[in-house]
């Protein structure tokens, strides 16, 4: 064969090839690159699993989880995941700082779960120089409300003095001119809402009958009832408690026949720490920013899925962490609905938008976000012998 041919057969080959080759690099062309997997979206938490706040930091620590898991089921937040990542603190801000920094040193985190007032005073200037994270907790402090202080924080219900002021409109509804005794710690806790108490007492033509201090806990409160006794108040007001020294004050009053009716704020307001008070306590009234646990009433179906996740009764403190999880992750979810970046302010305003929010019944009715606070509230009644806390009032919107 001449090499003329050789040659001629050679490019034929290479020619074949080329084309038999192409259809497959064309293919390999034209096919669409992996998507990289979505990042999760991270939500921080210092939790009290264990010490003073533990009975509430356990209910809170499932009310989050639960929320998530409904979201994540559902595709997350514009299809990324959100990963939990919390750790125990004790109730101790020292610890609550420790946490917060290990778990923000160690990822990307966008949504925080807060365990007190203290921390999250403390962690504040921290939130502004990172910028990165939007948080919410288990306070309920007036200062908090303050949103040009607290500009990335936010609280998942009435600030203390809303509270107190929403019971003291009922109060005005019920019984005008009515004489109020306050009773409360002497604790930045127990203080927190009682300026705001005077000046509404007032404003609503109320009489301030007495203030009553004390410390918290369990005390003897012998020498409190006599002063509650001679002051012969038509209504009295618990607050800077979770349940001691409020049993011992109704027993007694009650023992000496005081016709007052005593009434309390959310932290002790929990079906089970009323009931536990016993058979006195029957028909103690309350402010309530939730539904409770076992509430039928109305369309409730956000409630009516976590009675089919958890069947036994779930606490208050359970009910304000899912509604943590579920404003938290709104938020980053508007954010992102927006196009912008996941970051404390973007997300603040975002939470900001929110006009007559349906909570799947969790709040009795459609919220909205102006401040830092939601100041919607009920007032509930324990009935013993039903062993449950049953409503005596519309929803009250100080809005």
């Amino acid at each position: 064969m001449s090499i003329k041919k050789r040659e001629l057969m050679a490019l034929g080959l290479a020619a074949a090839a080329t084309m038999a080759l192409a259809p497959l690099a064309h293919a390999q062309k034209a096919a669409p690159k992996a998507a990289a997997p979505a990042e999760d979206i991270v939500f921080g938490a210092s939790v009290p699993l264990t010490g003073v706040f533990s009975f509430a930091g356990i209910a809170i620590d499932a009310g989050i989880k639960d929320y998530l898991t409904i979201l994540n089921e559902g595709g997350g937040v514009k299809g990324r995941k959100v990963r939990y990542v919390a750790e125990d603190t004790g109730y101790k801000v020292d610890q609550s700082m420790a946490v917060f920094k290990r778990i923000t040193g160690q990822n990307k985190v966008s949504l925080y779960y807060a365990d007190s007032t203290g921390f999250v005073k403390t962690v504040n200037p921290e939130l502004e120089r990172l910028g990165s994270v939007l948080m919410t907790g288990a306070s309920f402090a007036k200062e908090i409300s303050n949103a040009d202080k607290y500009p990335m924080q936010f609280m998942v219900g009435p600030d203390y003095a809303e509270m107190v002021t929403i019971l003291l409109r009922y109060i005005a509804q019920t019984k005008p001119g009515a004489k109020v005794a306050l009773v409360y710690s002497d604790t930045e806790f127990g203080r927190d809402p009682v300026d705001a108490a005077r000046a509404t007492i007032k404003s609503l033509k109320l009489e301030l009958a007495t203030e009553i201090v004390t410390a918290p806990g369990s005390v003897d409160v012998s020498a409190e009832i006599v002063k509650l006794r001679r002051a012969d108040p038509d209504f009295t007001i618990f607050h800077g408690y979770v349940s001691a020294p409020i049993p011992e004050f109704i027993n007694q009053a009650k023992s000496l026949g005081l016709k007052s009716q005593f009434m309390g704020t959310f932290w002790s307001m929990d079906n089970t720490t009323v009931m536990k008070m016993g058979p006195a306590a029957d028909g103690f009234l309350g402010v309530m920013p939730y539904r409770y646990y076992y509430d039928t009433e109305g369309k409730s179906p956000m409630l009516e899925r976590i009675r089919k996740m958890r069947p036994e009764y779930q606490t208050s403190g359970y009910m304000q962490g899912f509604l943590a999880a579920m404003l938290l992750t709104e938020a980053a979810k508007r954010t992102l609905d927006n196009g912008n970046e996941l970051n404390g302010k973007n997300m603040k305003l975002a939470l900001s938008s929110i006009r007559n929010f349906d909570t799947g019944g969790l709040i009795g009715v459609p919220l909205s976000i102006k401040g830092n606070s939601i100041p919607i509230g009920r007032i509930y009644k324990a009935d013993f012998k039903a062993q449950k806390m049953l409503p005596v009032s519309d929803w009250i919107n100080l809005q």
